[in-house]
């Protein structure tokens, strides 16, 4: 795919979208009104954007845990006011207020996530050979980050994944901070993407604070699995601007992140310097961002009444919503 103009556009209006909504939920976990917890996303919008923005409908996605998905599922399509209503665990959720981290839209591929770490990998695995067997030409997009790739389910999926030529992307949203774990002590090597090697598959580095060369990235690997070629595996190195989750602090190992250290990373804030080179290259005008951020803030408050105004779930129903009759 050759992107110009409007997809720029679109790249850039999903990265203030998220960002919005990454905004939205902080604050409403703040008010005591989300259930249970939230991880942010704010300066790793851009692999959630860059990988979904140009899927097709019936292409299948995993979102990431990082924001909860919100950045891949607003990408995609998918209307995100119920994944809010659910985690205020009201009725009017996705999955009727059952859970505080699920999300459910099959007719725009996607079936559901879990934040247990590493079911992603044998869960799309599954979906890829199911898309192979289809005929219909999905891709599958795996999304996880640099912890969840030293699980055994990640090579155990992967392999076989290689073996029969899955249509899956592999996407490793790489922060370099499994929760409170650097990756230069949970890993021998600087680059995940390496671990390909041993599956036969490509392996790619891009900058994860780019959504354009990921953007790029993804759609060449998806290129790829659509032609019957198999697998790949990107690896995008993106920074994280908060804890890994609201409420809890910055650690890395023993110390806390500084203030001047988090100062330094939001320097290369993929909005802003995204939105730096498109005022540049005149793609976009001052007067674009104002009515995309304005866009983007109404969308938001949109979704905060929707969930405020639904009913809150009924716990009976736990009895006939979690099993299949």
């Amino acid at each position: 795919m050759k992107m110009g103009e409007k997809e720029f556009k679109t790249l850039y209006t999903n990265l203030v979208r998220s960002r919005a909504f990454d905004d939205l939920f902080i604050k409403m976990l703040s008010e005591g009104k989300l259930l249970g917890f939230y991880h942010p996303s704010a300066g790793g919008e851009a692999p959630g954007v860059g990988s979904c923005s140009f899927l097709r409908k019936d292409d299948i996605i995993w979102p990431h845990l990082r924001g909860h998905g919100i950045p891949h599922m607003l990408s995609k399509g998918i209307d995100v006011k119920p994944y809010l209503a659910e985690h205020c665990g009201k009725s009017s959720g996705m999955c009727r207020g059952m859970s505080t981290f699920h999300a459910c839209d099959p007719e725009n591929g996607l079936y559901g996530m879990s934040g247990s770490v590493g079911s992603c990998f044998p869960m799309t695995l599954g979906y890829g050979l199911g898309a192979r067997k289809n005929g219909h030409g999905q891709v599958v997009l795996c999304c996880f980050g640099d912890g969840t790739s030293s699980r055994g389910t990640f090579h155990e999926s992967v392999i076989m994944a290689a073996n029969w030529k899955l249509p899956i992307v592999y996407v490793c949203e790489n922060n370099k901070l499994g929760m409170f774990v650097s990756i230069k002590d949970a890993h021998p090597v600087d680059d995940i993407a390496d671990l390909a090697l041993g599956y036969g598959i490509p392996g790619l580095v891009v900058d994860g604070q780019d959504v354009v060369a990921i953007a790029e990235a993804v759609d060449e690997a998806v290129v790829r699995a659509r032609n019957g070629q198999g697998p790949s595996l990107i690896e995008c190195k993106c920074e994280r601007f908060f804890s890994h989750a609201v409420g809890i602090p910055d650690f890395v190992g023993e110390k806390l992140r500084s203030q001047e250290e988090i100062d330094h990373l939001k320097q290369k804030d993929p909005i802003l310097l995204f939105e730096k080179k498109l005022l540049a290259s005149g793609i976009i005008t001052d007067q674009d961002v104002l009515d995309i951020r304005q866009s983007a803030g109404a969308e938001a408050s949109e979704a905060e009444q929707f969930a405020a105004e639904g009913v809150n779930a009924d716990p009976v129903c736990l009895e006939t919503s979690l099993y299949a009759e």
